[in-house]
Parts: structure tokens; C-alpha cells; sequence
């Protein structure tokens, strides 16, 4: 008897339409063992209904311990160089057997993020820049999340913002 117990293959049956070199790292059915699956690639998260999330595309994820809770994130508004998003709706998953994926999950969004930090904007608000890889892509990818109250569409505030992800960019860009 072996001291590792492997979850068994992804039936193919259940397999979403991966890319070449994507590649399923885990998986777990979505309630009672059935038709719908999660599955964690490389490349980001399957959703049951056949669209995936890459792992930059996910603000946050949390484990109960039964269900994982993901926090995508969606473009309200395109600047020149990065993009200004919000939370979209939390989406949840009842595991019963999850397995490997929760671990996964964190795992991947928390690589994703490679640059992060956040700054007070007056008169009451905030702005969080972050610099994300985004797999089989080359550089970072750009984007801020406002504070509540913050007058996100305001010339000063927009500016200011452009000043911090410009300083930002400098600081995550290698040495030459």
C-alpha cells in the first residue's frame, strides 16, 4: 500500500478545451461527484460552465473548508498602460472533496501578483497598483483597485494615479 494516495485523472469526458501547453495541476467536483467540475490548469481556473479565469483575473479567494469563495476582478475603466478595476460578483463552489485545488488556487493567484502596494489619496481615499504576470506573457500587467469614497474619475486623482503605476513600473522593471 502506498503512503501518497493520488486523486484520480481528470475523467476526459470532464476535460475543458485546454490550450497546448496548458496543463491540469487539480481538480474537484463541484457538489455531489457528477458533471461539473473546477478545474486549476497552469494557465487559471475552469469554471463549470466552460470559461476559464486566469489567475490575474482573480481578486481574491478564500477556503471554508467546503466551499472556495473567488472574487474576479472586472475592467471598469482602460488608462493608457493599466487598467482600473472592481470586484465582480463572488462566485462560490461547494467541494466536498477538494482535494489539491484550494491549495492550487492559492497558490496561483498569490504568484500571479508580483508587484503590490497601496497609497492614500486625499481627501479620503486610496489606490492599490498592482503588477500581475500573466502565464506564457512576457512583462507585467498593470492595473489599479480605488478605495471606496475615492474620487476615481477626478483629473487630479487620475493623474496622481498615473504618476504612482509609472513609479511602479520602475521599481518591478529588472535591472538593465
Amino acid at each position: 500500500m502506498s503512503l501518497f494516495h493520488r486523486r484520480p485523472k481528470l475523467p476526459p469526458e470532464l476535460r475543458p478545451p485546454l490550450e497546448a501547453d496548458e496543463r491540469v495541476l487539480a481538480w474537484a467536483f463541484v457538489g455531489e461527484p457528477g458533471q461539473q467540475v473546477l478545474v486549476a490548469t497552469n494557465r487559471g481556473l475552469w469554471q463549470p460552465d466552460g470559461r476559464r479565469l486566469g489567475w490575474h483575473e482573480i481578486q481574491k479567494a478564500e477556503w471554508s473548508g467546503r466551499e472556495l469563495r473567488i472574487t474576479p476582478a472586472e475592467v471598469a475603466q482602460e488608462r493608457a498602460g493599466y487598467a482600473v478595476t472592481v470586484d465582480a460578483p463572488i462566485v462560490g463552489f461547494l467541494l466536498l472533496e477538494p482535494g489539491e485545488l484550494p491549495d492550487q488556487v492559492r497558490t496561483r493567484v498569490t504568484r500571479s501578483v508580483a508587484y503590490t502596494s497601496h497609497h492614500p489619496l486625499p481627501p479620503n481615499g486610496g489606490v492599490r497598483v498592482v503588477g500581475r504576470r500573466i502565464s506564457g506573457v512576457d512583462g507585467l500587467t498593470w492595473s489599479v483597485r480605488y478605495d471606496a469614497r475615492t474620487a476615481v474619475d477626478a483629473d487630479p486623482v487620475v493623474d496622481v494615479t498615473d504618476q504612482l503605476v509609472e513609479a511602479a513600473r520602475e521599481a518591478a522593471a529588472p535591472p538593465s
